[in-house]
């Protein structure tokens, strides 16, 4: 790939290293970091790069027809036609004339006059015979997978957990821009203190409907923000912030986050430690290197203090931690993340029912290893980021069963509450994350 500061063909450069296997997120943030452009052409570059990703199995219907030999074709040629498909079918304000002028523009930059003249050839195609319709598939599962773009096993498990109407709501916000939320850092500043500060900064500033600390930015990127970089804001998705809301955190406490990369709430628990000056949180994963990142935002925060961290499998406490050591203890298990299918879309196309099963498994094995490590009257805070019943409430079920020293009990908090214990939320909800989240106490010791 050759150096540029164009849009569009960056969005296709980042889409083909994603295909590649490189995460979404930080594959467009280091291609914006590596170029020099401005924020309008940014814009356009994440809306392209989202929009081709959150429509993948759609756009990749439409261009079917028109190619012979996909096996033949360079994998950014096919990036570069769903690019322009895209705009064509989502992106009304850019005239038909200006997309294929600079698709084929990119294909002859980026090629040879062969592939020049296959894509213009495809793109003319394309024009005079039309484009697959979603609406005119008969089938209503196909359909709803064409419309958005989302695989069948997901949608089937869907309809038969929460419904038509609802798995149809819960799809239709899947492919709308994610808002750009963040925390206050209460340790360092309080919440009107940073809205005006970030207001002045030229920020549009909307509090959270959902989380009590959560503020809704637009207008510039958060971590462009002089109160990132001094750790007095933390980004973070709403339905994120609310695990560890529902943690009734007082002085002292020892406290065990058993899954804490990359630490949005390990500082989260800090933040509330640090308020009472004094406890500690344990913030423990598989991985020494992923916990660097937990370091570091505790670091930029000012609360490593209240945190140490420890490369541990949360299987394996029983090597580490006697009975009853922790007041409390999160655990934001491993899931299939379908939760964040609006923010990383490419989710919905790599995980599998195979996936599904295997994470609910291990999230069962931790919870049981964590099980008797929770001192008698303490807190067990179970979420996931999924909208699966396999990986949440299923496995609490399951849990409950093997463990009747542990009690849900109810939720409540600012905007949201669950009488049964079981906070679920849906992406359509407040246009957030897919959540879970549950609270159990230990009402007496658990079995040797």
């Amino acid at each position: 790939m050759t150096k540029t500061n164009n849009p569009r063909q960056l969005a296709v450069e980042t889409l083909t290293k994603i295909e590649q296997g490189a995460y979404s997120s930080l594959q467009l943030n280091q291609v914006i970091q590596n170029s020099q452009i401005d924020e309008r052409d940014v814009n356009l570059l994440t809306n392209i790069v989202y929009g081709v990703l959150q429509h993948k199995l759609t756009l990749t219907a439409q261009i079917k027809p028109f190619i012979k030999n996909p096996k033949k074709v360079q994998p950014w040629v096919i990036e570069l036609l769903k690019t322009a498909v895209y705009q064509l079918e989502y992106l009304n304000r850019i005239p038909k004339r200006a997309v294929f002028n600079e698709t084929i523009n990119i294909a002859k930059h980026l090629g040879h006059d062969g592939i020049r003249k296959m894509v213009t050839g495809i793109l003319h195609q394309m024009d005079r015979s039309g484009l697959m319709n979603p609406a005119h598939i008969k089938d209503p599962l196909e359909r709803l997978v064409m419309e958005y773009s989302v695989p069948k096993w997901i949608i089937e498990q869907l309809i038969e957990q929460v419904g038509i109407d609802k798995t149809t709501t819960i799809l239709a916000s899947l492919n709308q821009p994610a808002k750009q939320s963040v925390r206050i850092n209460t340790a360092l500043i309080d919440r009107d203190t940073l809205i005006d500060q970030l207001t002045a900064e030229g920020y549009q500033v909307e509090p959270s409907p959902l989380a009590a600390d959560g503020l809704i930015l637009t207008g510039r990127s958060a971590n462009a923000a002089k109160e990132f970089k001094t750790g007095e804001l933390t980004i973070q998705d709403e339905s994120a912030m609310l695990p560890v809301e529902t943690m009734p955190i007082k002085p002292d406490q020892l406290i065990l986050d058993a899954c804490s990369a990359p630490g949005g709430k390990t500082t989260q628990i800090a933040e509330q430690l640090s308020l009472q000056h004094s406890g500690q949180v344990v913030a423990l994963d598989l991985h020494e290197s992923r916990l660097k990142q937990v370091v570091k935002n505790a670091k930029r925060m000012h609360l490593n203090d209240y945190i140490t961290t420890k490369a541990l499998d949360a299987r394996k406490l029983d090597q580490v931690y006697a009975d009853e050591t922790f007041n409390q203890i999160l655990v934001d298990a491993p899931c299939s993340g379908l939760g964040l299918m609006r923010r990383k879309p490419e989710i919905r196309y790599e995980k599998t029912s195979q996936d599904i099963e295997q994470l609910a498994t291990i999230q069962l094995a931790i919870l049981n290893a964590i099980a008797p490590k929770l001192k008698v009257g303490g807190q067990l805070t179970y979420s996931t980021c999924t909208i699966i019943d396999q990986e949440n409430h299923d496995v609490l079920v399951a849990f409950l069963a093997q463990h009747p020293e542990f009690k849900l009990v109810p939720i409540k908090l600012a905007h949201v509450s669950s009488a049964s214990g079981e906070l679920r939320i849906y992406p359509d909800d407040f246009d957030s994350d897919g959540f879970f989240v549950a609270n159990l106490v230990k009402t007496e010791a658990s079995a040797s």
